[in-house]
């Protein structure tokens, strides 16, 4: 199979790259940073890269070869310590690499995916409940889930398959910059294997860790009202 994965520079779409070929699969690796994208190329042979800034869309490279597996992993997280004083500019930085690069990558790739093939949308937890500083992160991974299973519809007729995922806390470069507890935290490679096997088994959603995540599923049935108290404790 052929697998196209952005954000493969470090955290899970570095182990999503490096697992996949060691299965034995053709890799394309993309990322902005050259000197992580060489030292993925150096580690097999069955790893390409493409050097590029998502959020630029002149970038943007075209595909000559089809794909069996798009995955949209790239993605970054800022917060909102000052809702009153609200950042627009940070907002628009997090809503353009988390949300608007995935419809410039939808743009140019989409149609390279072979029939019976999937695309693949690393959302978060955060998108099925509203949590305090994270107006920006939230609100671009709600954005991502809803887009994701949109196009699930969608593609049917197009025979393309879509699987949207929901990690919960995932020990990254990233999450490493938090200084809040971050529960039930895994690393990065179970966080890939988890995603391998979810798209093995061709499912629709792939949520982990299963009790967090379905932790957040049941706050996210509660009255707005109460999980508004229950929230602000946490600020």
């Amino acid at each position: 199979m052929r697998i196209m994965i952005t954000g493969a520079t470090s955290g899970i779409g570095y182990q999503l790259a490096m697992a996949y070929a060691e299965k034995g699969h053709q890799v394309i690796a993309c990322g902005r940073n050259q000197a992580r994208l060489e030292e993925l190329v150096s580690q097999s042979v069955n790893i390409t890269s493409l050097c590029f800034d998502l959020t630029q869309y002149q970038n943007y490279p075209d595909l000559k070869e089809s794909l069996d597996i798009l995955i949209f992993n790239a993605g970054d997280c800022e917060y909102i310590d000052d809702s009153l004083n609200f950042d627009a500019k940070m907002f628009e930085r997090v809503i353009k690499i988390n949300l608007i690069s995935v419809a410039y990558g939808l743009e140019k790739w989409l149609k390279h995916i072979n029939k019976k093939g999937r695309l693949v949308l690393v959302s978060s937890s955060a998108a099925l409940l509203p949590l305090p500083r994270a107006e920006a992160y939230g609100t671009s991974k709600a954005g991502l889930t809803y887009l994701s299973k949109t196009l699930a519809i969608s593609l049917k007729e197009h025979e393309i398959n879509v699987t949207t995922v929901h990690p919960g806390f995932v020990d990254t470069p990233l999450t490493q910059k938090n200084n809040f507890p971050m529960p039930m935290l895994i690393n990065s490679k179970d966080a890939a294997s988890k995603i391998i096997r979810g798209i093995d088994k061709e499912k629709s959603e792939i949520n982990f860790p299963t009790v967090f995540v379905l932790l957040m599923k049941c706050f996210s049935f509660l009255p707005l009202s109460i999980w508004q108290r229950l929230a602000s404790r946490m600020v």
